[in-house]
């Protein structure tokens, strides 16, 4: 994710995105020159554009205007967006399927959830662009992802119920 691509084109080389002080505010007086691969490696970890910002040490305005005057940029922004849901999916479907130690960090599975849903339509179409399947097909797929992550989550948290009341059954009867 690192390759931020205006190297590559003359017509980006060197050229300067200027912004408004009130916009630099909280940066160093001198922001890292390569602070967009940074931000995006970061965007695309945590799919949190504020948190990119605050790791990379630049104001969220920075970015943002970089990513409505550079088409370039945009398009990467918009990559590393994907590799995040990506990640969340899979970070999700482990935590369901292993999941978590008590001591372990927190994870929100049903904000996971809902983040997921929310999204997938924008996924759907990125990954139908990349395979040979329709819209549709990739939809679906995510539809029927989402339900089976659903489902075991609900059987884990009956699970739990359940246990719960055969422990509280047993230390009734002594």
């Amino acid at each position: 994710m690192t390759d931020t691509g205006c190297g590559k084109d003359p017509a980006k080389r060197g050229r300067r995105i200027k912004l408004r002080t009130e916009l630099t505010e909280g940066e160093p007086e001198a922001v890292d020159k390569h602070w967009r691969g940074l931000f995006l490696d970061i965007l695309a970890e945590t799919s949190n554009v504020s948190e990119a910002a605050r790791r990379t040490i630049i104001n969220p305005s920075r970015a943002y205007k970089n990513r409505r005057e550079d088409p370039v940029f945009a398009a990467q922004w918009h990559a590393a967006l994907m590799e995040g849901y990506e990640h969340l999916e899979m970070e999700t479907l482990q935590r369901l399927r292993a999941g978590t130690a008590a001591d372990g960090p927190k994870f929100d599975t049903a904000n996971a959830l809902r983040l997921l849903a929310m999204h997938k339509e924008t996924v759907a179409k990125e990954r139908a662009k990349h395979s040979s399947l329709s819209e549709a097909e990739v939809l679906a797929s995510i539809n029927a992802k989402i339900a089976i992550i659903r489902a075991r989550e609900n059987a884990a948290a009956n699970d739990k119920r359940a246990a719960a009341s055969n422990t509280a059954q047993t230390s009734g009867v002594n």
